[in-house]
């Protein structure tokens, strides 16, 4: 005898090759031609197809499903990832500041997981704040196209700025697909 479960059956919009999150003609990361020349380029195109890959696995969910937890005792959420990322944005410009720290935009430590919760004022509020804060960390930089560099107190490298900001959209889109895959069955690249 079957056994009964609530989990969504696996599933991807793909055609051409079923493994992935999008078909080539339709995934907006592919892009033709050459990668780009030069290092920094490199490295932001990367943070940008990461980024583009956080949203893409946000979308067609409603205030439910993004504040969704993962597993117990985790406060992980699709939407909370979205807080998350947006806190840790503004925290990279302290790391480049000689400045006073901008304030954290969700309070206590894990404010950015605890606060998401299943309203629709919130979803829009994050994703506000993730862009704005996007926006803000990439003008920050942009003054800076040398990738050795030294800014801020502690005098990082806007090279290793650059690859942690990758790893981190990196690790949390990983986590991104194991959170959609429990929330609908959707899974890809």
């Amino acid at each position: 005898m079957g056994r009964m479960s609530d989990q969504a059956a696996r599933w991807s919009r793909a055609t051409v090759y079923p493994d992935m999150w999008a078909d080539p003609d339709d995934d907006p990361r592919n892009s033709e031609g050459a990668s780009p020349d030069g290092e920094l380029a490199t490295l932001d195109d990367f943070l940008t197809n990461y980024r583009m890959t956080l949203r893409m696995k946000c979308e067609g969910l409603d205030a439910e499903q993004l504040a969704r937890r993962s597993v117990p005792p985790s406060t992980m959420s699709l939407l909370g990832l979205l807080r998350h990322l947006a806190e840790v944005e503004r925290d990279w410009r302290n790391w480049i500041s000689d400045g006073d720290p901008l304030p954290k935009l969700y309070g206590a430590r894990d404010a950015d997981f605890d606060g998401a919760v299943a309203e629709q004022a919130e979803i829009d509020a994050a994703y506000s704040a993730l862009e704005r804060e996007q926006a803000a960390t990439d003008a920050a930089l942009a003054g800076h196209p040398d990738l050795g560099e030294r800014l801020g107190k502690d005098g990082i490298a806007v090279r290793e700025l650059m690859v942690h900001r990758i790893e981190e959209y990196a690790r949390h889109c990983g986590h991104a697909d194991l959170l959609r895959e429990c929330i609908d069955g959707r899974v890809g690249q």
